[in-house]
């Protein structure tokens, strides 16, 4: 298959009650990309893909985009790679920023990952992030390849270190901001990709009145994600993208 599509598992924030939390499932040439990792995430794959059309599932994805360790963005890995090491034996290919990396193991996974128990009686054996995940680390100087995807990154304004992401497949490209306060150098960044998937959202966010205002042409190839729930996506400016839609890059 040529050209780039994308689903989008979830569109809502950290604090929704009525979507996922942001996540796409990316594709080119067959091959699929899981940006970000939130929980439940083969329940989301599963609603999502059903709407779409596609049987999604974690066999189905060649790996995993993180953009930053906030809950709403990693909550299911621990679920991802459980399922991937016990049921499908492998580990789980994992591109991120090394300082998305750093804290992966010690700050949010070795407390539920940290041991198992080879029998009901023990012993407990150690584990390690190694274990579970191959680590590719992406960098900001240089385009990473995996499969048919070639993946940018960049530093993005928020709490945490985060990285947008300009992700090309299949002749196109797409461009992902990942959580960002507003920032016009970020836009013009994003904005060589063919289509932007730009959050927007209350705090050290972007706010809705900012990218209203950009011109019609960055607009018009703007698509928001992460938005809080009382956002009207029907009131929108620019277009809002739904939970189980499959869009063209």
């Amino acid at each position: 298959m040529s050209g780039m599509s994308f689903i989008p598992l979830g569109v809502g924030d950290a604090f929704s009650a009525l979507y996922y939390s942001s996540c796409l499932a990316v594709e080119a040439e067959g091959r699929w990309l899981l940006v970000d990792c939130p929980h439940p995430i083969r329940k989301m794959m599963k609603e999502a893909g059903e709407t779409a059309g596609e049987a999604l599932d974690v066999d189905r994805f060649d790996a995993v985009v993180l953009t930053h360790l906030h809950a709403d963005h990693c909550s299911g890995l621990e679920g991802l790679a459980f399922f991937s090491h016990f049921v499908l034996q492998h580990r789980v290919t994992l591109l991120a920023h090394p300082a998305v990396t750093a804290r992966l193991w010690e700050g949010h996974l070795s407390a539920g990952m940290g041991q198992l128990l080879e029998t009901p009686a023990g012993p407990a054996l150690p584990g390690k992030l190694e274990d579970y995940f191959e680590i590719i680390p992406l960098d900001p100087g240089s385009p990473v390849q995996h499969g048919p995807f070639t993946i940018e990154c960049r530093s993005t304004i928020h709490h945490i270190p985060t990285t947008a992401l300009r992700i090309r497949g299949g002749g196109r490209q797409l461009g992902y901001s990942a959580d960002t306060a507003f920032d016009p150098r970020l836009i013009q960044w994003l904005g060589e990709a063919d289509l932007v998937v730009h959050e927007t959202n209350y705090g050290i966010h972007t706010p809705y009145e900012k990218l209203a205002a950009l011109p019609v042409e960055t607009r018009e190839k703007m698509r928001l994600i992460h938005y809080p729930d009382p956002f009207a996506p029907e009131d929108s400016v620019i277009e809002a993208l739904r939970q189980g839609d499959r869009y063209a890059v």
